[in-house]
């Protein structure tokens, strides 16, 4: 069965638990790409005009003999002009004769080929695909929008044709499918135990994007150039409260780096104070003195100042 499976690596000291991908197998391809003969057209519009001119002469002429050499020469000539075809830049045509793959022609111009053959255009430009948002949930199970956006191109004619129905259908449809897959594999925003978000990590994450949608579409020919996240944001029905808790994320954050930047000030002022000898506070003060300190650094408003007019003590 081919497929995606996931597994978790175990955490070791001083490591972070990863999730590995396992890359996704196709089955192998039946035909691969080959070029066709196909030599320039214009010799081939040159002998099937001649042979036309010809075989209208010859019926004319009246004669049994030339009559039935100008039949021949015109059905030659008209064989020989169907087997004409005009190929544009970024553009390719596979040839089949009575149904078997003989190759490929990418040359553009005027090429001829065996008139008995069958020949269907595949373009071979460069294509953007964007997909429809997706609702889907995260690792954390929390329902989130996403969107992608493909750069892609064909790059093996053969399989493009003959191993999937409609290759355009197939890139859009495993697109759809690897996006989904990414973005239960990851949680939106990061946390402690999670090394990649879907958030934080753009960059890793539409890589691993590219790469597995490049080993999904990789039978039906086709060569993933790019691929990038247009959209990602919460749920409509939880956005709001995500927003509370990343704000209250944010809180906590700055409050901690304030605490600590106000832990080191008081600590540096009671060892200067004890370096210079400018006072000598018992425990009992040095305690007082650092709760006013950090009450003074800590707040969120600014405090009233009271100047002491007696004593240390009073």
């Amino acid at each position: 069965m081919w497929g995606t499976s996931m597994t978790m690596q175990d955490n070791e000291p001083g490591t972070t638990g990863e999730l590995e991908v396992t890359p996704v197998r196709m089955p192998d391809p039946a035909v691969r790409e080959h070029k066709a003969w196909g030599p320039n057209g214009f010799v081939g519009l040159l002998v099937g005009l001649v042979l036309v001119a010809l075989g209208i002469v010859g019926v004319a002429g009246g004669d049994g003999v030339l009559i039935g050499f100008g039949i021949t020469a015109l059905v030659l000539g008209v064989l020989t002009l169907r087997g004409l075809m005009t190929i544009a830049p970024g553009e390719a045509k596979v040839v089949q004769f009575f149904g078997r793959y003989v190759g490929t022609v990418r040359t553009s111009g005027l090429r001829w080929v065996n008139p008995l053959t069958s020949r269907r255009k595949v373009s071979t430009r460069i294509r953007n695909h964007e997909s429809e948002t997706l609702k889907v949930n995260d690792l954390d199970g929390n329902p989130i929008e996403i969107a992608a956006v493909v750069v892609w191109q064909v790059d093996d004619t053969a399989r493009a044709v003959f191993e999937v129905d409609s290759f355009v259908a197939f890139v859009h449809t495993q697109t759809e499918t690897a996006i989904r897959h990414i973005a239960t594999s990851y949680s939106y925003d990061s946390h402690d135990d999670a090394p990649l978000s879907l958030r934080q990590n753009a960059e890793e994450i539409t890589e691993r994007l590219s790469r597995e949608i490049g080993d999904r579409v990789e039978s039906a020919g086709v060569t993933i150039i790019e691929s990038r996240l247009t959209h990602l944001a919460y749920a409509p029905e939880i956005a709001g409260a995500m927003l509370q808790r990343q704000q209250a994320g944010a809180v906590v954050a700055a409050r901690g780096r304030i605490v600590e930047g106000a832990v080191g000030t008081v600590e540096m002022a009671l060892a200067r104070l004890s370096e210079r000898e400018i006072v000598d506070l018992d425990e009992e003060r040095k305690a007082a003195m650092v709760s006013n300190l950090l009450v003074v650094l800590c707040g969120d408003r600014a405090t009233q100042p009271i100047v002491n007019a007696g004593s240390l003590y009073h």
